[in-house]
């Protein structure tokens, strides 16, 4: 049976036989029994599946993944110990040392410093290409050993729409996977693979925890892309591996080939494995995620309206705002609403942003984004201060933008909590 996507939330991943719990379990352990060497020996062939320790693979984090691939739309996920954790991990699992991959500069800032900083000490080159780019400046950008092309959805924290469907066209072309962020929309808000991306990671320390509980990462394959249609470009995933006495990924899991890779070697090697109880906390955030976006959105939208008619406010970025550049982008991919984060700058500057960010009472000044409560950030002097001003315009954080991550309070309280701040601003 199909379900509505509300209900996904709710019911996919876990199906209790009789008598069995009805929420997720917690297994909280990190080994497994089994009654012969024999039978634990193919588990370690992957001949067989099961569990024997957890830092690969665990029962509470299997059935939370499963449920957030099945919001997704896609085959298979895994999930991480944090966000950063699942950007590095969807990207290392297909490249490395001498290979190349192509991004939009509109990312969260950690991201960016993870490609430019370290990823960049590891042999991997990176080049970034403007979001709006044209299909054939982003095929111009690519080089003949670019692995995967790399995008956000809905940047963090300029609210950057990315125009999937031309991204995923462009990689293609060049026989190469898109990976999208979705974090910021979640999937009840766009659904990447419908447009064309092969795979999709998330923070789920954001909305999909929702209430700032649980640091933790997801990567969810769509299952849509050849890797053995491209095998020169992908020889960890279309030739034999070593350390599993020769197992082809593409030949032994077919759909399942790049999760399985990405489990069985990166999560074997360097760890970033979620304990089981931060996994069920993230399931029991995942139950409301329909409900606590539909929220942030709306009230988002009246916080948007709010600010881009305050004398004080020089400009507002919202793509639900007619008069966002990416309003008709956001209608297209993301027609129910894109999140609750809100970027704007005020009129006098730094200085005048950091006064009203003081002066907030019900807004907290916090590093993190996108949860129940409502928070406010200036990322040029925190997410971002290791950029410099040219790399802070290539990302679109302007020296006065301020993040306003609108909670699911009451809409009222929000905008009388902004109107008494911005008059001591």
């Amino acid at each position: 049976m199909s379900y509505k996507i509300g209900t996904k939330c709710v019911q996919s991943g876990y199906s209790p036989k009789n008598g069995e719990p009805r929420v997720t379990p917690i297994y909280q352990s990190t080994t497994y029994k089994y009654e012969s060497s024999e039978q634990m020996g193919r588990l370690f062939d992957l001949e067989e599946n099961g569990y024997f320790y957890t830092r690969l693979a665990n029962p509470t984090n299997d059935n939370i993944a499963a449920r957030i691939a099945d919001l997704e739309g896609g085959v298979a996920a895994m999930l991480t110990s944090s966000g950063q954790a699942a950007s590095f991990y969807s990207m290392f699992n297909i490249v490395s040392a001498g290979d190349h991959i192509l991004s939009s500069p509109a990312i969260y800032g950690g991201t960016f410093n993870l490609l430019n900083v370290t990823m960049r000490k590891m042999g991997i080159d990176i080049s970034f290409i403007s979001p709006d780019a044209s299909v054939e400046e982003i095929i111009a950008a690519s080089k003949p050993n670019t692995k995967c092309v790399f995008a956000e959805t809905l940047s963090n924290p300029a609210l950057t729409v990315l125009d999937i469907e031309k991204f995923a066209q462009a990689a293609h072309a060049i026989g190469v996977p898109l990976i999208i962020d979705n974090t910021f929309p979640t999937p009840i808000n766009c659904r990447p693979f419908e447009f064309g991306a092969d795979i999709v990671i998330h923070s789920t320390t954001k909305y999909m925890d929702g209430h700032a509980t649980s640091v933790g990462g997801v990567i969810v394959d769509s299952g849509n892309f050849d890797w053995a249609a491209h095998a020169e470009k992908y020889p960890g995933l279309c030739t034999p591996d070593d350390s599993y006495h020769g197992v082809t990924y593409t030949e032994k899991f077919g759909k399942a080939a790049y999760i399985t890779k990405c489990t069985a070697q990166l999560m074997r090697d360097l760890g970033s494995i979620p304990s089981a109880f931060n996994s069920f906390l993230l399931g029991i955030g995942l139950e409301t995620l329909e409900l606590r976006v539909k929220r942030h959105c709306e009230n988002a939208q009246k916080v948007a309206e709010y600010l881009e008619s305050h004398p004080k406010v020089s400009w507002v970025n919202y793509p639900g705002l007619k008069s966002n550049k990416y309003y008709d982008l956001a209608k297209k991919y993301m027609p129910n609403g894109s999140s609750g984060v809100v970027a704007f700058g005020l009129k006098d500057g730094r200085d005048s942003a950091v006064k009203f960010m003081d002066s907030l009472r019900l807004a907290a000044i916090v590093t993190h984004v996108a949860d129940a409560r409502t928070s406010v950030l200036h990322p040029a002097s925190t997410t971002h201060r290791q950029l410099t001003d040219e790399q802070l315009r290539e990302c679109g954080v302007a020296p006065e933008l301020v993040r306003f991550s609108v909670g699911i309070e009451d809409a009222e309280d929000i905008i009388a909590d902004l109107e008494q701040a911005l008059a001591k601003a």
